[in-house]
């Protein structure tokens, strides 16, 4: 190897055998010097391949490393690229459904005219029916309110008429009773004057006399049977009619709590028909106040919309401009990269003379030298030579490391620059969640209010329904 042969150059004699005069002596005294100066000539050339060889395996691990860098940077700008084209695409795609869903929207959102007169139709498709529900049940009540009077004012003649009927009853039934009693009193009378005159007057008169008391008797008894009969019927006839006043007024009583039943539940549905309205009311300005938010929050959506069309193109604008940036900052590396490299070949060609006025001046000395001084001088000339060369191939690697740092400076900026797209990426991501967002939000409410509008025609036929089944319940 160089490194040996060099090595060994310390093992030459420095002092040549003494010759036989005064001018060789002198020669050999400049040869000597000569030969210590070429010498140390060759330590710093060796002490300089040393280092050139050092800085050469260093620099070449760096370039390895450099190149791999390069190679994993370059491989990244392109998978970053690409995924930012896909991203840039699928962000058209998406800015274009958008768009679409968004005049979409606008077709189905209800314009305020639109819900003007959709508020006015429902609202004459609720009053008319509920007015007309309103009439009969107002009609029904009356209808029950005179019907109740009527059968109030029946309540009272007939209890009037009962307890008329009651006292007449009293009345005959005292008169019967006073009758009877004069009746008794009167035949006790006629008794004890029988008795009087049986005791004064004879047997035979008496007799007949007896018999004919005894058939006065028996007609008697028969008359008082008959008219406790007539009594029996009498009692018979009030406790019948007592119990058929009692039944009438039984069935007024039933019939009066039913009425007034009936009135209290119309009465309650008409209420709470006039509940039921006010709130159907209440819900239809709630969904239109709803359906105003929902047309401002489209217009937001839209100008958000706008506002992110025009930050991509900034975007784009900007990406461009850095781009031609980036290749006039290439451009202008790569002209200082051609002076320096002329610079470096110019140092090279100067160093290239000196080494060839040096190899003339050995060449001038080499035949004052024995022959190992000559084998020794083509040694150290092959040295040079050779170290020249990897001199050569050294100063072309160093260019070639250059153009790579300043290509891996050139892929450092675009790897920052990628990590700025990636930003404005990720917040346009970002701006684009928050538009499907708001997009879903807008759809929700826009369903929503359509469930709330099949609500309410579901509610406002139940209610006509319900009428309709009051109404036959009524007419029954």
């Amino acid at each position: 190897m160089v490194v040996s042969s060099l090595t060994n150059m310390d093992t030459f004699p420095t002092i040549f055998p003494p010759g036989g005069d005064s001018g060789l002596t002198s020669s050999q005294s400049e040869f000597q010097k000569m030969l210590i100066d070429e010498r140390l000539r060759c330590e710093h050339h060796k002490t300089n391949y040393q280092t050139l060889k050092a800085e050469h395996t260093r620099l070449q691990d760096e370039y390895m490393k450099s190149q791999n860098e390069l190679k994993r940077l370059l491989n990244e700008k392109q998978t970053h690229q690409e995924k930012f084209q896909l991203l840039l695409e699928e962000l058209r795609g998406e800015l274009v459904e958008k768009t679409k869903d968004l005049e979409e929207m606008k077709l189905q959102v209800l314009s305020p005219q639109k819900l003007e007169l959709l508020r006015a139709e429902i609202q004459q498709e609720l009053e008319t029916p509920m007015r007309e529900c309103f009439r009969h049940l107002d009609e029904e009540v009356e209808k029950y309110r005179a019907e109740y009077n009527k059968l109030r004012y029946e309540h009272t003649f007939l209890k009037s008429e009962f307890e008329h009927q009651k006292e007449e009853f009293a009345r005959i039934l005292e008169e019967e009773k006073i009758k009877y009693e004069s009746e008794i009193a009167r035949l006790e009378k006629d008794k004890e004057e029988l008795r009087n005159q049986l005791l004064s007057v004879d047997p035979t008169r008496d007799s007949k006399r007896v018999e004919q008391l005894v058939r006065e008797k028996i007609h008697l008894c028969q008359k008082l049977k008959g008219l406790e009969a007539e009594v029996e019927e009498l009692r018979a006839e009030k406790e019948n009619s007592g119990a058929q006043v009692e039944n009438v007024q039984r069935i007024q009583v039933r019939q009066l709590a039913e009425m007034q039943a009936t009135v209290r539940s119309l009465e309650a549905e008409k209420q709470s028909a006039k509940l039921q309205a006010e709130r159907l009311e209440k819900e239809l300005q709630s969904s239109s106040e709803q359906n105003t938010t929902l047309i401002s929050k489209l217009h937001k959506a839209e100008r958000e919309i706008n506002t992110l069309t025009s930050k991509v193109k900034e975007l784009k604008h900007s990406n461009r401009l850095e781009i031609t940036d980036i290749k006039l900052e290439a451009a202008r590396a790569k002209s200082e990269l051609e002076r320096e490299r002329n610079k470096i070949q110019s140092e090279l060609d100067g160093l290239q003379s000196d080494n060839e006025i040096l190899t003339s001046a050995v060449e001038h000395h080499k035949v004052l030298l024995v022959e190992k001084d000559r084998e020794l001088i083509r040694k150290v000339q092959a040295a040079k030579e050779e170290g020249y060369q990897k001199l050569v191939v050294l100063q072309d690697e160093k260019l070639k490391l250059q153009q790579q740092i300043v290509n891996i400076e050139n892929a450092e900026k675009e790897k920052n620059e990628n990590s700025d797209l990636k930003q404005q990426i990720s917040s346009l991501q970002i701006q684009v969640t928050s538009l499907a967002q708001s997009e879903n939000e807008l759809l929700n409410s826009n369903q929503t209010l359509k469930e709330m509008v099949e609500r309410l025609k579901q509610e406002c036929r139940n209610l006509r329904s319900q009428a309709e089944k009051a109404q036959l319940e009524v007419e029954k």
